[in-house]
């Protein structure tokens, strides 16, 4: 299959999801992972249908956002994800470059985009990373069996009130990544656990939060059944990655 067809498929995976979760196609942002793929790649699929695209490394981005943006002209529907790691020297690049950002990850680095974000037109959207899956590899908030460790919810509400509490950012949601391999059954309680997660989140903080990032290509049709309103999908529509 080409682009547009995968792309098509993918559209058609998500909306049977909805439909087995009863839920309307539009409440789910496909975001495609566009990392290493080069600009004329990302070109063909804005011309495809594709209208979000998700990048990881601003090494890549820096030279990769504006090709696109040329090549598109004045569009007004091109939305940029920052969906990666974020370091601290490379702050004040993603605020600059990406509206929304997936991977605020640490107090640390929640702190900094605050900052880098004051005098903003338009405030940058950011979601939480949360590791809820308890793998050691995973970045983010630790919320591990969050329901039956008091401590660790208390730790946790602390922090994101402090969290809330900044004045130059939005946030928008939580995201979270399943461990590689998971089982379909470790998959649904990891992403179920998150929309519960975020709706005690929500009663805590009396913050509206609401996007679930969460499914990638081998996983999301399940992520959606669970409330994702972002799925995070590379393989699927461009292929295996290029070196």
């Amino acid at each position: 299959m080409n682009l547009k067809e995968r792309f098509e498929q993918v559209q058609d995976q998500i909306a049977r999801a909805c439909a087995k979760a009863h839920r309307h196609p539009d409440s789910v942002t496909l975001v495609g992972v566009s990392k290493t793929q080069p600009p004329d790649v990302l070109v063909e699929a804005y011309r495809a249908g594709l209208r979000h695209f998700g990048e990881n490394r601003m090494e890549e981005c820096q030279h990769k956002v504006p090709a696109v943006q040329q090549s598109l002209g004045d569009v007004q529907d091109l939305h940029w994800h920052f969906i990666g790691h974020i370091q601290s020297r490379k702050a004040k690049e993603v605020v600059a470059m990406f509206p929304t950002v997936h991977s605020v990850d640490s107090m640390k680095l929640a702190n900094k985009l605050n900052e880098l974000a004051k005098g903003a037109t338009h405030p940058p959207q950011l979601l939480i990373q949360v590791n809820i899956s308890g793998e050691a590899s995973k970045s983010g908030f630790e919320a591990y069996d969050w329901q039956h460790q008091p401590q660790r919810a208390t730790q946790l509400q602390a922090e994101l009130s402090q969290l809330f509490s900044h004045p130059n950012v939005h946030y928008v949601g939580l995201m979270t990544m399943a461990p590689f391999g998971a089982t379909e059954e470790q998959l649904r309680r990891i992403f179920f656990n998150l929309a519960d997660f975020r709706q005690q989140v929500e009663v805590w903080s009396g913050v509206a939060l609401p996007h679930l990032s969460m499914g990638m290509t081998d996983d999301y049709p399940i992520a959606i059944e669970a409330g994702a309103t972002m799925v995070r999908v590379g393989r699927a529509i461009f292929g295996e990655r290029q070196p």
